[in-house]
Parts: structure tokens; C-alpha cells; sequence
């Protein structure tokens, strides 16, 4: 019998036991990298194409403050400048549901397509867009989930605009870190609402990332003294300035990381102990043969080692294929677009489960140690 052997049957000597050991580091591990993936999600958004040169402009006392029309000319002057765009949240609920998984949002459709490039669309689905006043283009995602095309209509009641408002669908885009939302006319909204002449926010785009920095200057300035100061920002910056709204993410998901892993790392020690107990006479006979302590450690460690390995390839390895090549948008109803496994976060969960393996092992190990062989003997089996 080789020692490699000898680690592996003490290690499924109860199978059963083995067996819940595994599990137990496994779903554990898959809470932990979760967690990790989604807090780089939330403190990490993923940087999509163009948005180096996108700046977003907010009411500076809160973004749920609308701002006047009448600055859009302003901004549009100021050099650097290539393009603006209205951005109005409208809060719409789509067929009577508790909460829409689709924010809805009023735009100029000319200067949607140049500020965000990224939006795949056909041409005839653009100019739609722009032609007819009710038009609408909407998310993919959003889209196979509600059985919607090109041609239907959609209706959206909001709590904060009376009317409720039609729309037909002129297309549909993707290719976005978020193929969700609803895009339609901010004219049309505003014939539709009693508040003339205010917008949500502002979204623009600069020429160059060398004209960011002074764009974003000039526009604060501009408005600074004005009844609606604002707020010009990287859209990096507003995305986690957004998040920031939540409260601190990272220190919740830190808490609840930090409670799986003490937890499991006593759940491991415990079976460690439990598992070396029931064979104290066979590691007192080892001993009697001439086996050092170092060698019994080893073997203890080797075994908890073992378990934990296979706990953590399990979940680790199924957390990376699921949130790799699984559907993600349809396993969270649409909440979430995508999920990225990064490396970092494997090492850490690697790193996780060997400090697992090492630690489960220290107690039994010692017990091992210090224990003399006529203990040993004395022990039931």
C-alpha cells in the first residue's frame, strides 16, 4: 500500500461523512466566489466601448433632482462638446407588474446612436426611432423575455408622470453592458407631462480623453452659480457614485465573506477531529512502528488537505461554468446581464480552500503529536 492510498481510504473511510465534507467546502466556496463576483460587479463596473469619452451631468443636490431644458444649448457650446442628449427616468410598471425589471428612459433620438456606439441596431431601426413620434427601441434581453418584436406596443404607467404612455417598438439593440432598458422621445414625454421643460439628467459626449478633464470643468462652472447647479462626472465616476447611494457594499459583502469562511472553517475542523479521533489506536500502533510525529502530521494534513481540494474544485470549478457559460440574465429574471469570473477572484478562493485544508488540520495534528502510544491504546476505536 502506497502512502497515497493510505491518505485516500482513511479519507472515505466514512463515506457518508466524506462525502457532506465535501459539499459543505463546496457550496460554501460557491457562496464566497459569488459574492466576490458580484461585489466587483458593483465596485468594478465594466467599462463598455466609448465610455471613455461619455460624461454624465446631474443635478448637483441629488440625482433625482430634474434640471432645466435650457441648458442643453449652453453645453452644447462649450468646446470639446460633440453631442448631448436628455436622459429622463420615467418609472414606468409594464402589465400591472409589482416592479418592472426594465428602467425606461426619455432620450433624443438623433444623438442616442453617436453617444452610445455601442448599441447594435440596423439603420432602418435608428431613422424609425427618430421618424415617429411614439417610437421606442428596446432591449434584447428585455425583449425574449417579454415575447416582444419590432412592430408591437408597449404601455407604461408611471407614478410619476399622469398620463400613461404608448409606445411601438422600432427596434431592437444590443451589444450593451445592459441590453435591458427602453429608450423613447423626450418630446414625446413632454407633450405628455405637466412639468414642461426639464430633463432628468444629461448625457454627453467629448471629443477626445485629453478634453474630458476641461469639459467637465467648464460645465460645473458654467452652472455653479445658477438655481440648478450640477454635477459633470466620467460615467466611471456616476456609476459608482450611483452605487455609493446603496451604502457601504463592500464592507457587507466583506461581513458575510468573512462569516462562510470562519464557519466553514469550523465546520472542517470539526470533521478533522472528529474523523483522527476515531483512529487514535491506529495512529498509536503507526507510532509504535517507528513512524515520526512529522510523518503522522503529514498524514492528517495530506487528508484534510485532500477533502478540502476536492470541496474546493467542485465549487469553485462550478461557479466559474455557471457564471462563465451559464444564462445569466434568465437564472436572475433579468436583474443581471452578465457575471465575470475574474482571476484574482479563483486565486482568492483558491488560496481559501489550501488555508482550509492546512488549518482543519493543525488541531488533530497536534492531538496527534503529543499523544503517547499506551493513550493511544487505551483509545476505543
Amino acid at each position: 500500500m502506497t502512502f497515497a492510498s493510505f491518505i485516500a481510504k482513511n479519507a472515505l473511510r466514512n463515506k457518508r461523512r466524506a462525502a457532506l465534507s465535501i459539499l459543505s467546502v463546496a457550496v460554501s466556496l460557491f457562496l464566497l466566489v459569488f459574492l466576490m463576483v458580484f461585489l466587483r460587479l458593483l465596485t468594478h463596473p465594466p467599462d463598455t466601448a466609448g465610455a471613455e469619452l461619455r460624461v454624465a451631468v446631474r443635478n448637483k443636490i441629488s440625482i433625482t433632482q430634474q434640471l432645466p431644458a435650457r441648458q442643453r444649448p449652453v453645453i452644447e457650446k462649450i468646446p470639446g462638446v460633440v453631442a448631448v442628449t436628455p436622459f429622463t427616468w420615467f418609472g414606468g410598471i409594464y402589465k400591472n407588474e409589482e416592479s418592472t425589471t426594465f428602467a425606461q428612459f426619455a432620450t433624443d433620438p438623433l444623438k442616442l446612436r453617436e453617444i452610445f456606439a455601442e448599441f447594435k441596431m440596423p439603420d432602418e431601426a435608428y431613422a424609425a426611432f427618430a421618424a415617429e413620434r411614439t417610437a421606442c427601441v428596446l432591449g434584447k434581453l428585455s425583449a425574449d423575455k417579454y415575447g416582444l418584436k419590432v412592430g408591437d406596443r408597449v404601455v407604461l404607467t408611471s407614478s410619476l408622470y399622469p398620463n400613461p404612455l404608448e409606445f411601438k417598438i422600432a427596434g431592437i439593440y444590443s451589444g450593451s453592458q445592459d441590453d435591458k432598458n427602453l429608450y423613447f422621445r423626450q418630446d414625446y414625454l413632454d407633450e405628455n407631462s405637466e412639468v414642461k421643460g426639464q430633463v432628468g439628467m444629461w448625457w454627453l459626449k467629448v471629443r477626445s480623453a485629453e478634453d474630458m478633464p476641461r469639459v467637465i470643468e467648464a460645465i460645473n462652472k458654467t452652472f455653479e452659480n445658477s438655481s440648478a447647479a450640477v454635477r459633470a462626472e466620467t460615467e466611471r465616476a456616476f456609476q459608482l457614485g450611483f452605487i455609493s447611494m446603496w451604502g457601504n457594499i463592500s464592507l457587507l459583502v466583506g461581513l458575510i465573506s468573512s462569516a462562510v469562511v470562519f464557519t466553514l472553517l469550523l465546520v472542517t475542523a470539526s470533521t478533522m477531529s472528529m474523523a483522527v479521533r476515531e483512529r487514535l489506536r491506529e495512529m498509536a500502533i503507526l507510532k509504535a512502528l517507528g513512524y515520526q510525529r512529522p510523518m503522522l502530521f503529514a498524514f492528517i494534513l495530506a487528508e484534510s488537505f485532500g477533502l478540502a481540494a476536492a470541496g474546493g474544485l467542485l465549487g469553485i470549478g462550478g461557479s466559474y461554468c455557471l457564471f462563465t457559460y451559464g444564462d445569466i440574465p434568465k437564472l436572475t429574471n433579468g436583474f443581471i446581464s452578465t457575471l465575470e469570473v475574474a482571476p484574482q477572484t479563483v486565486g482568492i478562493a483558491m488560496a481559501v480552500t489550501a488555508a482550509l485544508g492546512i488549518l482543519s488540520s493543525i488541531m488533530p495534528g497536534l492531538a496527534v503529536m503529543r499523544m503517547s502510544v499506551v493513550q493511544g491504546l487505551k483509545s476505543l476505536d
